[in-house]
């Protein structure tokens, strides 16, 4: 099962989270905070990896909304990656909050 992990401190390493859910008692497989591609400073979640569906859930009840380094940290499952690159997102003329309708308008061809 995989995890989100969110509202991490900026300064939080993968280790201080394996040692957050080793507190909690939760053994960890594998974690990865999401970093930027142009600087490398965290971007304030992560993802965690574990193995037994019982155990991920387990985790969620005794993690959420638990403190790490004074945030109080959100878990919940991951949402699977979509062809378009992340979760789900609105299509072409979804709309803003500015209520324009937004999206791609078809073009009449310049002559």
């Amino acid at each position: 099962m995989r995890l989100y992990v969110g509202n991490l401190p900026f300064k939080a390493t993968e280790g201080d989270i394996q040692d957050f859910f080793a507190s909690a008692g939760v053994a960890v497989d594998g974690v990865s905070v999401v970093r930027d591609k142009f600087s490398g400073e965290a971007r304030g979640f992560a993802f965690v990896e574990i193995t037994d569906n019982a155990a991920g859930e387990a985790a969620i009840r005794a993690c959420n909304g638990r403190d790490l380094m004074g945030r109080a940290l959100v878990i919940n499952e991951a949402r699977p990656i979509t062809p378009n690159g992340g979760g789900e997102r609105r299509g072409p003329g979804g709309g803003d909050r500015r209520g324009s309708g937004g999206g791609f308008r078809e073009r009449r061809p310049r002559y």
